[in-house]
């Protein structure tokens, strides 16, 4: 069974269960699923991470939000500054409303339409920056205009993965690895007309996303420690490297790298001038058990028990909300409030129903709501229109997600 109960801020679980019964008794009706955020806890999210960041800028990683209000929220946070985007067409929206005018796309786009669009705005053009780690990203570009009147910005990804016994560990990512590779392609970039490099990305996933302290994986967790200590100082070696290599080809504009993860550590290393942070607000439950942060939870859905199928079970309408990545049982949804339920191992979360058991099961009664935490962040909210806000104990306003504005990234 996936784990339930064990988790972050328990000593505040019974408080907060307080609070949403408050704020669901003082509203409207609510829809299955329906999905809140707690601003307080979202808020004193922010302020850790500005905290960990210790002076360098965070670029709001968007994906794991994709709340128009909340991104707007969090970029008024005090170490915010410009959007993370992981997809061009996000990021000609945002800027298009507004909301940012410092846009970098985190991965290579092959988008034709949405490129056309970009060339086709020096405004977007001039506050959008794309990724790449070929060539042949900047031929797709090319291939959409007809004058190169508007120059497109461009930021190198290069791999940030650790190299070990032969063994690459990481996201399999970008195919630069040597300094010398980078620094070819940067001079590439920089003789070809209509470009501009302005930055590099270095994104540590094996640092960022991987929890390091789960209790009930301790020599799995001691692994990773070591795993992330070896990356961590192979890499600072490596980001210099490229630095130097690059000294002389471009002056950049920036350095991303990180997570909400690896904030401290990526923030140290001197080369880096910006962390990339988004799940960290939020907290979802592959970020329960990390030694370099206290999580607190901001994002929960509800969804309401309709059956009763036997004594000791109570089944759920919905619940089929399964994160991205290696399937495993640390993608399901976590029952998190009231305390003490589980998924069944026979079922898991369903599409049209979850049965849950556990001591807190017999206790409910069919129209009751569970409240439940989502695996990784921003993904639930592809399946609302709207979020429902929570200050002190009442929604105080209901927000659309993209999905809301008729919009699928």
């Amino acid at each position: 069974m996936p784990p339930s109960s064990s988790g972050p801020a328990s000593s505040g679980r019974s408080a907060l269960a307080r609070r949403l019964t408050a704020a669901v008794a003082g509203s409207e009706q609510l829809a299955a699923p329906a999905m809140v955020v707690d601003l307080e806890a979202f808020d004193a999210n922010a302020d850790d991470l500005a905290r960990r960041a210790a002076g360098k800028p965070l670029r709001l990683a968007s994906k794991s939000v994709r709340v128009p209000a909340l991104i707007e929220r969090a970029l008024r946070h005090p170490g915010f500054t410009g959007v993370l985007a992981f997809t061009l067409r996000e990021a000609l929206w945002l800027h298009e409303q507004g909301l940012s005018d410092d846009l970098v796309v985190a991965y290579p786009t092959v988008d034709r339409p949405a490129l056309t669009q970009l060339v086709a705005s020096p405004a977007a053009a001039a506050a959008i920056t794309l990724m790449i780690d070929d060539l042949a990203h900047l031929d797709v570009v090319d291939s959409v205009r007809h004058s190169l009147a508007v120059p497109v910005r461009v930021a190198i990804d290069v791999d940030a993965g650790l190299r070990i016994g032969g063994q690459h560990v990481g996201p399999k990512r970008s195919p630069l690895y040597d300094p010398a590779a980078v620094r070819d392609l940067a001079r590439r970039v920089v003789d070809r007309r209509g470009f501009r490099l302005v930055g590099v990305m270095t994104y540590e996933g094996q640092v960022a996303g991987l929890p390091d302290m789960v209790p009930t994986q301790r020599a799995k967790s001691l692994v990773v420690r070591g795993l992330k200590q070896a990356s961590q100082s192979q890499l600072e070696a490596r980001r210099q490297q490229v630095s130097d290599a690059l000294t002389g080809v471009v002056e950049l504009e920036f350095w991303n790298a990180g997570g909400s993860g690896s904030v401290e550590s990526t923030a140290a290393d001197p080369v880096v001038t910006e962390v990339a942070a988004g799940s960290g607000l939020l907290v979802p439950t592959l970020f329960d058990h990390y030694r370099s942060f206290e999580p607190r939870p901001a994002a929960f859905f509800a969804l309401p028990v309709t059956r009763r199928p036997g004594p000791g079970i109570a089944t759920v309408h919905g619940g089929g909300l399964v994160a991205s990545g290696p399937a495993g049982r640390d993608r399901l949804p976590t029952p998190w409030l009231p305390e003490g339920l589980h998924l069944t191992a026979l079922e898991g979360a369903g599409e049209v129903q979850t049965p849950l058991t556990g001591p807190a099961a017999a206790r409910l009664a069919i129209g009751d709501l569970v409240w439940f935490r989502h695996a990784k962040s921003g993904e639930p909210f592809e399946h609302t229109n709207d979020v429902h806000l929570l200050e002190g104990d009442a929604f105080v306003d209901r927000v659309s997600t993209y999905r809301g504005h008729g919009l699928t990234f």
